[in-house]
């Protein structure tokens, strides 16, 4: 949508209107009323009309370019008085700079005004870095980034040796342009450029939106080498860089970074700082480096809401609810973020009761719920097999609380009704959705037909989820091993070739476990280890005890068409088996072994942790892509629901 310039009411009108409250005002009583009057328009649209008589007001006084001005920082301070500050801007004889540059800056607000904002600043005489910063952030900002960066080359072409244009409040939208459209080249002509010119070379702002402009284009060793050359490091620079090698999966050095950042002693994290690094032990399952922070944390008092509410993710994601309990129950005030990490943290590991007494805790503390907390509640609800009631809580959503279902609420739900096999009333919500289902939606219902074998709904959910990603090789994986569950090789052999034409590979399955600060990695049937011989020794003596309790291997979660010895033998050397045998064998006798690992676990493997929980005497914790097990005296926390 483009404005006219000239608004269609008449610029005389604006003159000629007459309100009994300005009728008589001097030029200095019209700068006080404006003055009051902005921040109140800025958040409401009601107080138009004051606005409008101010400017009908001021045209009884003597022409004056600044309070013109000022009233058309008024006007353009609100959508819904930007027809008005047009047809101010068009009665102004001779609007300056400040003039053009107000109405440019509140027309690029919106993408819809942006060729109002646009056809502005290409009329106007003379431009100055803020016109040009303007145009150029507002082409970036509304997903034009290659346009503003050709904005910003013609600035050079236009007014080369103008330093007031080309500055860094200009380089940097520039570089904000280059980070979003992820052109590494166009980056590095502005790095060059800059650097010649000396444009901000002591500006913290321009310093970091080089560092920030490399690291999204994936140059995060160049991030590093702009944040060695900056003249001084704050926390906001240190923690930013520290971000950038997590965002960029390299955890490793972004920890390193950290403990840099402490031994310097000049800069003290804040809790941006701590948040950053204990999500990234979440992800990464570092749980001893985590509590390593969470100590210098209370070291430091740092109180802030935002750190511990990672700190509650940290634990949980590690599957420790008992340091969950503890932080959440030492804070001073808990919020919705802070909730919501409680509730979820339960779902994920396995204790949907404890989750739902939680969110009856929550809602009777006043605080308003978010969509975000009904996922979390609906996701314990599917977890443990309660259907009634996460279908109470989806229409309370909305019936309740007015929240829109989102497409994370309906994969919930079609995870309850998938999980617990009522594939009719999953396929009616899903016929009528009124949003369209995402991925995890028919991820949901894919892992539902893989439990109760529904062939048909497998079918057509693996088919969505081809359209939608169609190089996940998840997909395929879970579609031949429900073939494969009732014997259908022909099918599974048909998936194979598909993934084969493609250049689809499965995911090597994996299971870690952190021993004495050193993380042991295991894939399916590893002898790389350096101590194999006995990891397989323990685990023929606690099969040899398991078949004594009455285990059979559950040889349908092999795909391969082999004889039944040879299917036992695959299944047997799984990498979470692998680890938590380790486990046992490595650390202190009675305590608790946490195993992680990159898929979903196998039934077989889940029945077999159970005995072998029974048997070592152990409290196993797995946790898999999927959520928490914790195996304790032959059962599982799932109560075999998953």
């Amino acid at each position: 949508m483009t404005l006219p310039l000239q608004h269609p009411s008449s610029t005389t009108s604006m003159k000629t209107a007459k309100c009994p409250t300005f009728s008589v005002i001097t030029a200095s009583q019209l700068h006080d009323a404006i003055d009051r009057l902005l921040p109140l328009l800025r958040s409401d649209a009601s107080h138009l009309q004051a606005a409008r008589s101010l400017a009908a007001a001021a045209a009884s006084l003597p022409p004056s370019t600044l309070l013109s001005n000022r009233l058309l920082h008024l006007l353009s301070s609100h959508p819904a008085s930007l027809p008005d500050a047009l047809s101010l801007f068009s009665a102004i004889p001779n609007p300056d700079r400040c003039s053009y540059n107000t109405l440019i800056a509140a027309l690029s607000r919106s993408p819809r005004h942006l060729p109002s904002a646009r056809a502005l600043f290409d009329r106007m005489p003379q431009r100055d870095h803020f016109s040009w910063s303007a145009i150029v952030s507002a082409y970036s900002r509304h997903g034009q980034p290659l346009d503003a960066l050709a904005l910003y080359r013609r600035m050079q072409q236009e007014e080369p040796g103008n330093a007031g244009a080309d500055n860094e409040f200009t380089a940097s939208s520039a570089l904000a342009a280059a980070t979003a459209a992820r052109c590494v080249r166009a980056g590095r002509e502005l790095h060059c450029h800059v650097a010649r010119r000396g444009i901000g070379a002591g500006d913290a702002v321009m310093w970091s939106a080089l560092a920030d402009m490399y690291a999204k284009c994936g140059r995060v060793d160049d991030a590093r080498r702009v944040f060695d050359g900056m003249p001084a490091h704050d926390v906001v620079s240190w923690t930013a860089m520290v971000e950038r090698y997590f965002d960029a999966r390299r955890g490793g050095e972004g920890f390193r970074l950290f403990l840099d950042m402490l031994r310097t002693g000049g800069v003290r994290p804040n809790g941006f700082t701590y948040a950053g690094v204990l999500r990234a032990c979440a992800e990464l399952t570092v749980e001893s480096l985590g509590r390593q922070v969470h100590a210098r944390m209370s070291k430091s008092s740092i109180g802030d809401l935002f750190a511990e509410s990672a700190l509650l993710h940290m634990y949980s994601k590690c599957g420790d609810m008992e340091s969950v309990v503890r932080v959440f129950e030492g804070l001073t005030k808990a919020d919705l973020v802070s909730w919501t990490a409680m509730i979820s943290g339960y779902a994920q590991n396995g204790q949907p009761e404890e989750a739902l007494r939680y969110f009856n805790m929550f809602l009777r503390s006043g605080i308003r719920p978010d969509h975000v907390m009904f996922v979390g509640v609906l996701s314990a609800c599917a977890h443990a097999g309660l259907v009634d009631k996460g279908l109470e809580v989806f229409h309370l959503i909305k019936d309740e609380y007015g929240i829109a279902h989102t497409a994370d609420h309906y994969a919930c739900v079609i995870d309850l009704l998938s999980r617990s096999g009522q594939f009719e009333r999953a396929e009616e919500m899903i016929n009528k959705m009124t949003i369209k289902p995402n991925k995890f939606l028919w991820a949901s219902l894919l892992g539902g037909c893989r439990i109760h074998k529904n062939i048909r709904l497998a079918r057509r959910a693996a088919e969505a989820l081809f359209e939608i990603e169609p190089e996940n090789p998840a997909t395929y994986v879970t579609l031949a091993n429900i073939y494969a569950s009732v014997g259908l090789f022909d099918e599974v052999e048909g998936v194979r070739r598909i993934m084969e034409s493609k250049g689809i590979t499965k995911i090597p399955a994996s299971s870690w476990i952190e021993i004495g600060r050193r993380v042991h990695v295991f894939l399916v049937g590893d002898k790389s280890h350096p101590r194999a011989e006995e990891i397989y020794a323990l685990l023929k003596k606690l099969y040899a005890k398991m078949r004594e309790e009455g285990y059979v291997a559950d040889t349908g979660f092999v795909l391969h068409d082999v004889e039944d010895e040879q299917k036992e033998h695959d299944i047997g050397y799984h990498s979470e088996r692998l680890a938590v045998a380790f486990g046992i064998i490595a650390s202190p006798k009675g305590s608790a072994i946490k195993v992680y690992k990159n898929l979903r676990i196998c039934g077989d493997c889940h029945s077999a942790i159970k005995l072998i929980s029974q048997i070592a005497r152990r409290e196993i914790i797995v946790r898999d892509s999927n959520r928490f097990h914790h195996f304790k005296n032959g059962s599982c926390s799932c109560k075999d629901y998953w």
